[in-house]
């Protein structure tokens, strides 16, 4: 495949960036409860945070797999667990939005779910409390640092880029899986108090 020109690779760029500025600003959007919803809605809504969590494990099982398929050069498959890695965190994020769309936040500690944090609820978590911030800011700022890179990556990789594809996953290959690994942390550290 002939390589890109230089117009074309800037369109290229401007419409990763486009596409996270977009999905960034929808997520927040739905996540503050901006665009009114329905009082009653199905069941399975609840289900979501657990599946979300479910996707990014196996999208982690997924980069580690794909990882040792590059370093084995068999890129037929590196190829293959990259993109279900990339639908499944398409996946992801069509039920992440959903779920927090739907679903009331949750305080991390709020054990009575009554939405307001107690002294002794505070105090209860207050030790740990701080490694859950830490886990949840960086899962979600380098969420939204790594959508670009990955776009990016996998556009170099499916139009057989290996320079630039090589360059560039030096620094969205680990920020992927950081991401990834931390969305399944966070949830098994706030789903003891969902309230549902």
């Amino acid at each position: 495949m002939a390589l890109l020109t230089v117009s074309n690779e800037k369109a290229i760029k401007l419409t990763a960036y486009i596409t996270t500025f977009a999905v960034c600003a929808l997520v927040t959007v739905l996540n503050q409860k901006w665009i009114p919803h329905p009082d009653v809605f199905p069941n399975f809504i609840y289900k979501l945070p657990m599946l979300n969590a479910f996707l990014n494990g196996t999208c982690s099982v997924l980069l580690i797999f794909s990882l040792l398929a590059i370093k084995k050069r068999n890129i037929v498959l590196h190829k293959k667990l990259n993109l279900t890695a990339f639908v499944l965190s398409t996946v992801f994020l069509l039920s992440y939005v959903t779920a927090h769309y739907f679903i009331p936040d949750t305080k991390y500690g709020d054990v009575d779910h009554d939405g307001i944090m107690s002294a002794a609820e505070s105090a209860a978590v207050s030790g740990i409390k701080p490694v859950y911030v830490i886990i949840l800011l960086s899962h979600i700022f380098l969420a939204i640092v790594v959508l670009p890179l990955v776009l990016l990556s996998f556009y170099y990789g499916l139009t057989d880029q290996r320079e630039k594809h090589k360059k560039l996953t030096r620094f969205s290959y680990p920020i992927w899986l950081y991401v990834t690994v931390t969305g399944v942390v966070v949830y098994l550290m706030v789903s003891p108090f969902y309230n549902y």
